[in-house]
């Protein structure tokens, strides 16, 4: 078995299973479990390709928060239902344990690089988030804005009827 087979395996198992904990709907389970493997792909890949943890975060939630979207929108459900297990792969659980045991060992300096770690991809998480809410807010914004301006020059194109006399 391939190494991408395997990464996209068992980030679908991690993800499905923490949906399974937190009581997702049975119809959105295998959605959430892809939107688990379209982060864990993009953060894995930009590892692989010599990128920083921190940035293959932030590609990575930029993806969950992507296909959380779509998933959403095209299944009818809360954008949360997705975007939450669909992160538990990028969370930088094992390297804020290091931080934490490096600490209680007293190598200060190998704790406090690890703790630095974990922020900064905890950080990049979260902004990946934020940044796939702006660029959906807008898209939103643009396609009922450019509604509103279709229905304007439908309106005064149309030809003014002629009143009897």
């Amino acid at each position: 078995m391939s190494a991408i087979s395997i990464q996209i395996l068992f980030s679908f198992l991690a993800t499905a299973a923490f949906a399974i904990i937190t009581n997702v709907p049975r119809k959105a389970l295998i959605y959430c479990g892809l939107s688990g493997v379209v982060g864990w792909v993009l953060y894995w890949g930009c590892v692989q390709f010599g990128g920083t943890a921190a940035l293959g975060s932030l590609l990575g939630s930029l993806g969950v928060a992507s296909a959380s979207y779509f998933f959403s929108r095209w299944l009818k459900m809360p954008v949360t239902i997705f975007n939450i297990p669909g992160m538990v792969p990028l969370v930088p659980g094992g390297l804020a344990y290091q931080a934490v045991r490096n600490l209680v060992v007293g190598t200060y300096q190998e704790a406090v690089s690890a703790a630095v770690q974990a922020i900064m991809i905890a950080g990049a998480i979260a902004l990946g988030l934020v940044l796939s809410e702006v660029f959906n807010h807008n898209i939103r914004n643009f396609k009922v804005k450019r509604e509103a301006i279709f229905k304007i020059r439908a309106k005064a194109t149309k030809p003014k009827k002629k009143s009897p006399q």
